[in-house]
């Protein structure tokens, strides 16, 4: 290890490290750790709702799913590789990394929205099987897709329009977005303005289908016409 600057306490920040089997670190003068390589939490943190040590970058893969957490305090700002957090208790994004090389997963938490997600993510963005209700808080850059299915959205509001690919089956709003051929026409069609909450103004939405030569559904399920 190296130490940027000596505090007595550092000797458990030590004593932490090698719990967790982390060994090409830094330890910076304001306690966060930076590390070179991956850093493997899954499973591992017990009787505790939150990270062990406070990280600053860690430039391989950083995992930490499979726990009881309820917070990403302490999390590396910038992480070189992907970043896991599935399977925990998780209501909030906010506290972890903004910067993400590879891909970006919080599956499997009780999240509302995404407030707190990385600025950006180069790689895949996996949220499915959550509680959202919103995108808002989504990354201003998604590099792969975007997979949000089975959460309970009603609008896609938020998404970047310049996206690769996007997976929402099992939401409300799935049942419009796959009537598109594919994200961008979609988006393209809510210029229109016919989502009013779980109602559908008709005759808008017909002329963004017209436009496209997709011809207009009887019924959507789970909508109602207005």
């Amino acid at each position: 290890m190296k130490y940027l600057k000596l505090f007595e306490s550092f000797k458990d920040i030590d004593s932490i490290c090698d719990e967790y089997h982390i060994e090409d670190y830094t330890i910076n003068s304001d306690g966060t750790v930076d590390v070179n390589g991956d850093v493997n939490l899954n499973g591992q943190i017990r009787n505790k709702n939150n990270l062990p040590l406070k990280f600053g970058t860690v430039s391989g893969h950083f995992t930490c799913s499979f726990n009881n957490l309820t917070t990403l305090k302490g999390a590396p700002t910038y992480v070189g590789g992907m970043f896991l957090c599935n399977r925990n208790e998780l209501v909030t994004l906010e506290g972890g990394p903004k910067y993400v090389i590879g891909s970006f997963g919080c599956t499997d938490n009780q999240l509302i929205n995404l407030n707190g997600a990385p600025i950006e993510v180069d790689g895949n963005f996996e949220c499915y099987s959550n509680k959202l209700v919103t995108l808002e808080g989504t990354p201003t850059h998604v590099g792969g897709r975007f997979d949000c299915h089975n959460n309970r959205l009603i609008d896609l509001e938020g998404l970047p329009r310049k996206i690769d690919k996007v997976l929402c089956h099992d939401n409300p709003i799935s049942s419009i977005y796959y009537l598109f051929p594919d994200h961008k026409s979609f988006m393209e069609s809510l210029d229109y303005d016919y989502l009013r909450g779980t109602s559908i103004i008709k005759w808008r939405f017909k002329e963004s289908l017209n436009e496209l030569g997709i011809e207009m559904p009887k019924y959507i399920t789970g909508w109602n016409w207005i």
